[in-house]
C-alpha cells in the first residue's frame, strides 16, 4: 500500500512522484471522495476510490486489506498532508503491518512540519501532540503533563476552540512565545509571532477561520527544572479525593493539575501511597 501525501492547500505542491502514484494504483482509499476528486480533476487523474474516513468499521479496512492481498495496489490519502497525521489511516497501516503488507510512504506536504520550521523556534528536538483534548480538566491536566518539557511543541487546533486552548495554555505554560500559522499554503495564509497573552488578545475579537497550528517555545532551564514538591501535601490530596468519591484516576487527574506535576509522578505517589495503607 503506498500512503501519499497530497497538499494541504496549494495544489502546486503536490510531487510528481505522488501523481504518478496516484494514476498508476487500482484503487485510491480516500478520506473523503469529494475533496479527493477535485485533486484527481485538477491533474486529470481516474483511478476509481475507495471512501476510508475516521467513521468508517473496521469491516472497510478490511476490504482494502483484501485488495492488497489479491494483488490490487492501493493508494492511502486523507483531505490534505500526511495520512495517519492526525489523520485517518492508522488502523489500515496497523493492519498491513501485521499481515505483512508491503508499505511503500510517498513523503509531501504535513502542516505540523511546515509551521514548525517557519517558527524559528529551535527543531533538533520537539514534539507533535495533535489535537488537545476539548473538555476543559482534561486539557488542563495535557498541558500540565507538558509544562516543564524544553523540546518545541506543535499542535493543531479547531478555529472554534484556539481562544480556550490558548487561555488553558497560558494558565499551565505561563505567558510563553508562540507562533500560530494559519492557512498554510493557502491565500490567507498568517503567521502571528507573540506571547500566549498576545494570541488570546488577536484572536479573542471575532471568529477565526481556517486550518490552525500552535507552535509553543519550550520551557526554560528553570521551568524545566523538578519542583520542590511537597510529598505530604500531595498524599494527603489524593487521600482526600479518593476518600470523597473520586476515582482513583480522577483523584490522579485533580492533582496533576492543582500541584502542576506530570501524570508519572502523582501516579507514583499514589502507588507508595496505596502500599503504605495496605501494610
Amino acid at each position: 500500500m503506498r500512503i501519499v501525501s497530497t497538499p494541504i492547500g496549494n495544489l502546486e505542491d503536490i510531487t510528481l512522484r505522488a501523481l504518478r502514484v496516484l494514476r498508476e494504483s487500482d484503487a485510491i482509499a480516500a478520506e473523503d471522495t469529494r475533496v479527493t476528486r477535485k485533486l484527481l480533476s485538477h491533474f486529470d487523474i481516474h483511478t476509481p476510490m475507495i471512501a476510508y474516513h475516521q467513521h468508517s468499521t473496521g469491516r472497510r479496512a478490511e476490504e482494502i486489506l483484501e485488495l492488497l492481498q489479491s494483488g490490487k495496489s492501493v493508494a492511502l490519502v486523507s483531505d490534505a498532508g500526511t495520512p495517519g497525521i492526525s489523520d485517518p489511516g492508522h488502523e489500515l497501516i496497523a493492519m498491513c503491518i501485521a499481515e505483512k503488507v508491503t508499505l511503500e510512504p510517498v513523503p509531501g506536504p504535513t502542516a505540523a512540519i511546515a509551521a514548525l520550521v517557519v517558527s524559528g523556534f529551535g527543531t533538533s528536538h520537539f514534539a507533535f501532540d495533535g489535537f488537545p483534548p476539548r473538555k476543559l480538566g482534561e486539557r488542563l491536566a495535557f498541558f500540565a503533563s507538558l509544562s516543564r518539557d524544553t523540546r518545541t511543541l506543535v499542535f493543531y487546533e479547531a478555529p472554534s476552540r484556539l481562544v480556550k486552548t490558548l487561555e488553558s495554555m497560558r494558565k499551565e505554560f505561563g505567558d510563553r512565545k508562540v507562533v500560530i500559522v494559519r492557512e498554510t499554503t493557502k491565500l490567507h495564509e498568517e503567521h502571528f509571532r507573540g506571547t500566549v497573552s498576545e494570541a488570546i488578545e488577536r484572536y479573542s475579537p471575532g471568529q477565526v477561520r481556517g486550518e490552525i497550528v500552535i507552535v509553543v517555545h519550550g520551557a526554560s532551564a528553570n521551568e524545566s527544572a523538578p519542583l520542590e514538591s511537597k510529598p505530604d501535601e500531595l498524599n494527603d490530596r489524593l487521600l482526600l479525593l479518593v476518600r470523597e468519591g473520586l476515582s482513583e484516576r480522577d483523584a490522579i487527574r485533580r492533582c496533576m493539575i492543582e500541584f502542576k506535576l506530570p501524570k508519572r509522578v502523582v501516579y507514583s505517589s499514589w502507588l507508595r501511597l496505596k502500599e503504605s495503607l495496605q501494610e
